[in-house]
């Protein structure tokens, strides 16, 4: 029996065997298709999964193909500037900038390449899935392969098997609505010169356009345009009222719609398809062994680029503990905590998407109009946003909740010979204290920081910080007092070490 099935090696599922693999448990991923998906699809990252890279040890293989831009651009239907979260000039706490753009193919290779890297991880192409068995000990996946009928078993299964995840289904796994859709075309496209935007007024100095995601919240027509690596650029556009998406597609449609922003620089259209943006999140995340990941959990309109970003999420979130039960001896109950501490973080961000969403797809111009008016006025008070202010903290589950700063994602400041903190102090549960008196600790005074980790204590009064593996802060305090809190939820009578 192996430690773990993954169902589905796109992103996410591919990410769970690399940190799966990382921490010394043996992971098969079933995958249905025989290669991985050709054409582009998600697009955009951020700083927190550049983070979690650097945890699998894949960091090397995607940072060349990863493209830093500089944030998120609303525009009004006036072409002037309602809202700009922008990353220009301001400071890195996460040590990466805020917004990456990728090119899905070649991401998803530099996963697969990495098992090679990552310990013990069997990769079966053309491995469809058909049925599970759970008991108290694990769970035998039924799956066809090459023609037979196979089984797998394993002693937890992660379903990162997409949007329509025939495990959730298999489940009887309902999703929750939260009422929104809209249906969007989406086309990418190879292009060898500028984006041509049309004049704007309001753009702050310093902003370029080529490097921004723009939002073009025009009643005429919303619509999206996103920059790439390298020559890639990606369009969505809102579908009117009146339109049919198989008309969209046809290539005639899209070659005018794109045509518009591109002028006289040539192109290639590489992709078209229609979508209907969601807003759905799974009732259950958790059923016995088997856990719902990524898209089979949860879908979020696209606009602030966080869809894969909460995949991701979940199975850092599941890696460490399934590694705390299988190489430590932990509680299999804090697995529990997973779907309390991943869905309101979820809703969260779904929230602010679905928010975005409602008044970019305005189509009444009026309506519009009056909409500028107030995202003008509420985005000045919120000078400085960038997405990054968007995440939520973790707000209950495997946390010392109540003490300051619990539930964040903790801070990885660049030291003084150009390196990350991470790169430094290394992996796994990380204990920063005032001092060098705490056992195990990390004396925040020695760190090459230039003082942000001191600084971050001050300001949440704190002598003591334990983070956990996947870099949210478990909770502040007495440092002695975090690692038997952290111990009991864990189900250790002693202590492990940091």
């Amino acid at each position: 029996m192996i430690d773990v099935a993954i169902i589905g090696c796109g992103p996410v599922g591919a990410m769970a065997a690399n940190l799966l693999g990382r921490h010394g448990l043996s992971v098969t991923v079933l995958e249905k298709k025989t290669d991985h998906y050709p054409l582009p699809r998600a697009v955009h990252l951020d700083h927190e999964m550049m983070r979690l890279f650097q945890t699998a040890g894949v960091i090397d293989r995607v940072l060349p193909d990863m493209v830093a831009t500089d944030g998120h651009l609303h525009i009004g239907a006036d072409h002037g500037v309602i809202r700009y979260m922008g990353t220009v000039g301001k400071p890195k706490p996460f040590g990466w900038s805020n917004d990456y753009f990728f090119y899905q193919p070649e991401f998803e290779a530099h996963l697969r390449a990495a098992f090679a890297d990552n310990g013990d991880i069997t990769l079966v192409t053309g491995a469809e899935f058909t049925a599970l068995e759970q008991d108290a000990n694990g769970v035998t996946i039924r799956y066809d392969h090459d023609g037979e009928a196979r089984e797998l078993r394993a002693r937890w299964v992660i379903a990162a098997d997409g949007s329509r995840s025939p495990v959730r289904k298999a489940l009887g796994v309902k999703l929750d609505d939260l009422d929104f859709e809209e249906p969007w075309l989406v086309v990418d496209a190879e292009v060898e010169g500028p984006v041509t935007f049309p004049p704007l007024t309001g753009v702050p100095e310093g902003a370029d356009l080529q490097r921004l995601s723009v939002m073009m919240c025009d009643p005429a027509r919303p619509a999206t345009v996103v920059p790439g690596r390298r020559n890639h650029r990606r369009w969505e556009f809102m579908l009117l009222p009146h339109e049919d998406d198989a008309e969209m597609m046809r290539g005639e449609n899209v070659a005018a719609l794109v045509g518009a922003w591109m002028k006289d620089v040539p192109h290639r259209i590489v992709r078209a398809a229609t979508y209907r943006f969601h807003g759905l999140v799974a009732e259950q995340w958790q059923v016995g062994r088997v856990f719902l990941a990524g898209d089979a959990a949860h879908q979020t309109p696209p606009f602030f680029g966080q869809g894969m970003c909460h995949g991701l999420r979940d199975v850092a979130n599941l890696a460490w503990k399934m590694a705390a039960i299988a190489s430590d001896g932990a509680d299999e109950a804090i697995l529990s905590t997973y779907q309390p501490e991943r869905d309101p973080h979820v809703r969260g961000v779904i929230g602010a998407a679905v928010a975005a969403g409602r008044y970019i797809c305005e189509l009444d111009p009026a309506k519009a109009a009056e909409r500028d008016a107030s995202i003008r006025a509420q985005a000045a008070q919120k000078v400085g946003e960038t997405a990054a202010d968007l995440i939520p903290a973790i707000s209950t589950g495997f946390i010392a909740a109540g003490t300051p700063g619990s539930g964040e994602r903790f801070i990885q400041p660049i030291l003084a010979d150009g390196r990350k903190l991470d790169d430094l102090v290394g992996q796994g549960w990380r204990l920063f204290a005032r001092g060098s008196g705490a056992e195990g600790a990390i004396a925040a005074e020695d760190l090459p920081d230039n003082g942000a980790v001191l600084a971050w204590l001050d300001a949440r009064g704190a002598d003591a910080v334990l983070v956990r593996p996947d870099h949210c802060v478990f909770g502040t305090g007495n440092a002695a007092d975090l690692l038997a809190a952290r111990d009991a939820l864990l189900g250790f009578r002693q202590e492990i070490a940091a």
